[in-house]
């Protein structure tokens, strides 16, 4: 095949330039006001389009939601892997989950509107594809794989809620002001759960 061929064509070229700019505004909605204020007409308005020129680059909303979940959990499953080193006894387990830990904290402190998009309240009548929930699975793995053997899942689970009960309250904000550091306590709740024996 020649390089003539496989080279990407001027349109297809400005297909993705418009489409990359479409979710670059859509995180910063998404930022300023939730997922559920998203909207492709105040988008085309941004972007000096009219909505049914945008419907060409995204067929609607659910379409555009659906490219920014998958992005976040994409982005989200890749800094889990980093973080996950090998696990032979508790002491490996723990530092493992010590890492996962704080690698979803950091990340979600920087991205927090993509957190939220995943981990949030869910966006009225928008179903994630099933492709959202492979990589769900994805980033739990590391985890649950740090508790084998454990069929009914109850300290993996424990582990995940709490950490993300702490997690999700920081990320919107409703610690903001209060006399304690949200890093001690996020920390703590992570220690907390790795004091008892992780692996039988």
């Amino acid at each position: 095949m020649s390089e003539q061929q496989t080279s990407i064509s001027p349109r297809e070229r400005y297909r993705e330039q418009v489409r990359s700019e479409v979710r670059e505004r859509a995180w910063e909605q998404i930022a300023d006001a939730g997922a559920s204020a998203l909207s492709l007409k105040a988008i085309a308005k941004q972007m000096g389009m009219t909505a049914p020129a945008l419907y060409r680059y995204y067929a609607s909303r659910d379409d555009l939601l659906t490219e920014l979940v998958l992005a976040a959990y994409r982005d989200l499953a890749d800094v889990v892997g980093a973080a996950a080193g090998p696990v032979a006894d508790d002491a490996s387990a723990a530092a493992r989950l010590r890492e996962i830990a704080q690698a979803v904290r950091a990340w979600a402190l920087t991205y927090p509107h993509r957190y939220l998009l995943v981990y949030g309240t869910p966006v009225p009548g928008y179903h994630a594809p099933p492709e959202a929930t492979d990589l769900a699975r994805r980033i739990f793995a590391p985890i649950l794989e740090a508790f084998a053997p454990d069929p009914a899942m109850r300290k993996p689970l424990a582990f995940w809620t709490r950490m993300h009960g702490v997690l999700s309250l920081e990320a919107a904000g409703h610690f903001t002001a209060m006399p304690f550091d949200p890093a001690v306590l996020y920390a703590e709740e992570v220690e907390s759960l790795l004091s008892a024996p992780l692996r039988p």
